[in-house]
């Protein structure tokens, strides 16, 4: 087995891949293996079962990084072997048997439980359709991205790649973090997951805690902040 260890930056909720194009371009930029999955949004169980997939043909050590919802998928994707941290970024951190709804719940709703938009999907196999969930376009930016440049918040609003609303009262099937060293970052300006909803997990987990004054993008906000943080957590995990 490699030595050398690979970053695999899982997103969340209305974003897709590109929303760590500034952050893996720094990473590849000093050598870092990188490997962002397109994560399908279509239930927790399901979206870490395609990660940890993943995950499993990668050769050598993985640090884990997730985003917003793409933190719950990491916490029981992250149950792999090879995996040997946990990165958290303005991110859910649930516990075994704990959905996203039981632990948004404890905590006053964001902003963005307002601009929410439900619209049907085709089930394959079924004859009722999905509900899928992504903001309102005309919302987005304040809510997502107050701190990131205007014209690039219009196509990230219009390019969204929504979640079903299933997962939302999904139950997490394992919380890797109890056998594995985290990191936390704060969105302390989040105006989509509300800040006391990451410093709960983060405490949780035990995870080492940086805050930011950033929106919910905190990738595209403060890529250097989010670089530093799984930088620190590489040569953690390496030791």
């Amino acid at each position: 087995m490699s030595d050398t260890s690979t970053v695999v930056l899982v997103h969340g909720a209305f974003a897709d891949a590109s929303s760590y194009a500034r952050v893996a371009a720094e990473l590849l930029a000093d050598g870092t293996r990188v490997l962002v999955p397109a994560v399908p949004n279509r239930g927790l169980a399901g979206d870490a079962a395609y990660v940890a997939s993943v995950v499993r043909q990668i050769e050598g050590p993985v640090l884990l990084v997730g985003h917003s919802y793409g933190g719950a998928v990491i916490t029981v994707a992250g149950r792999e072997d090879n995996v040997v941290g946990l990165v958290y970024l303005a991110a859910y951190v649930l516990d075994q048997g704990e959905s996203l709804g039981e632990l948004q719940s404890r905590f006053p709703d964001s902003p963005l439980a307002e601009a929410l938009v439900f619209t049907p999907y085709p089930v394959e196999g079924s004859d009722e359709p999905g509900t899928d969930v992504s903001v309102d376009v005309s919302r987005f930016p304040e809510i997502f991205a107050a701190d990131v440049d205007t014209a690039l918040t219009r196509v990230l609003a219009v390019s969204q790649r929504p979640l079903a609303a299933a997962a939302f009262g999904e139950p997490a099937g394992a919380a890797a973090w109890k056998d594995l060293p985290a990191w936390g970052i704060v969105a302390a300006a989040d105006q989509a997951i509300n800040p006391d909803v990451q410093r709960f997990g983060y405490e949780r987990a035990q995870a080492k805690v940086t805050e930011v004054d950033s929106s919910h993008l905190v990738m595209h906000a403060h890529p250097a902040e989010v670089v530093r943080v799984i930088r620190e957590a590489l040569a953690s995990a390496a030791m």
